[in-house]
């Protein structure tokens, strides 16, 4: 029996569909060794953990609890970008636009919620602290300006998010924000983000271009992106409230780029200092990974790194 054009037409939209689902990674094949490493760095830490991992170049990844749902804290500040580069897209906002600073704005006493009442300020600065030195005050405007968080999931929907939702200030989004905080996302979703925005797919390949420079000047250093080489690019976006800390990283590794996610929640030890548990876990695996990826590389982080970082931030 001959198939009607419409049939034809619903296969190839549900095919581009899967296609564009970020867990639809095309011939993606578990690394096994890693997956091992990793579940052995992992084991013993008080909380529930996740973490993702794929090699742009091979096409290889690690799932571990990758699409269970964990608070983004900070890391919620990479969809809200994306959200409000889609405005820019859309001709409703200028990149450069200057912007007037209201009291009414004020969240925390961050360098934007610092500012005077009236003061201007370009909001390719403000995205530039939401990013950088994730600026609270700047990203609940900039989430704003972005339409509010019902039209930033729309984005992440549209283009088959399913995970990775803002909950804080978006109705209708009340218990996840209860159980979840400012956003909630998955490890697979997160890393996925940024292989997006890296590889130009996200909003367009100009505003993709111009989100991931912003993402690749991390002010908060301390964690995964301390057990790098100080010479190694990396794009990446963090995140810590009481019972949870997370780090997405994007890393142009010499032998091929990586993209990894690891969260917590649930975490035994609230402490906010360098030798917090989950502070400690992000370090243990962005040098696992490191050494994994290249094995060759004789650099290593400073032996009295921990111990120079807590005297010095604390």
């Amino acid at each position: 029996m001959k198939k009607s054009i419409f049939t034809y037409l619903f296969i190839i939209s549900i095919a581009f569909h899967v296609h564009a689902q970020p867990s639809a990674v095309q011939n993606a094949k578990v690394d096994k060794k890693l997956t091992a490493q990793l579940q052995e760095a992992i084991k013993g830490f008080r909380g529930d953990v996740g973490v993702y991992v794929r090699n742009l170049k091979t096409n290889r990844i690690v799932e571990i609890n990758a699409d269970t749902l964990f608070p983004t804290a900070s890391m919620i500040k990479v969809p809200i970008q994306c959200g409000l580069f889609d405005k820019i897209a859309q001709g409703e906002l200028r990149y450069n636009a200057i912007l007037t600073y209201k009291d009414s704005l004020h969240y925390d006493d961050g360098i934007v919620g610092s500012l005077k009442d009236g003061a201007k300020i370009p909001l390719s600065e403000v995205v530039m602290l939401m990013e950088t030195v994730s600026d609270n005050t700047g990203s609940l405007w900039c989430q704003a300006l972005a339409g509010g968080g019902k039209s930033i999931n729309e984005w992440l929907a549209k283009n088959g998010f399913t995970a990775t939702r803002v909950n804080s200030r978006t109705p209708g989004r009340e218990s996840n924000r209860t159980r979840y905080g400012w956003g909630q996302t998955s490890p697979r979703e997160m890393a996925e983000l940024f292989a997006m925005i890296r590889q130009g797919r996200a909003v367009s390949p100009d505003a993709s271009d111009r989100m991931y420079r912003n993402l690749t000047r991390q002010y908060w250093d301390g964690e995964g992106l301390s057990q790098l080489p100080p010479d190694i690019k990396t794009a990446c976006k963090n995140g810590a409230v009481n019972r949870s800390r997370s780090e997405a990283v994007l890393v142009h590794a010499p032998h091929g780029e990586y993209v990894y996610c690891v969260i917590t929640k649930n975490n035994i030890d609230e402490s906010w200092t360098s030798n917090n548990e989950g502070y400690a876990l992000l370090r243990t695996i962005g040098k696992l990974l490191w050494n994994y990826y290249e094995p060759k590389s004789k650099w290593q982080p400073p032996l009295n790194f921990e111990k120079w970082y807590q005297e010095a931030v604390e």
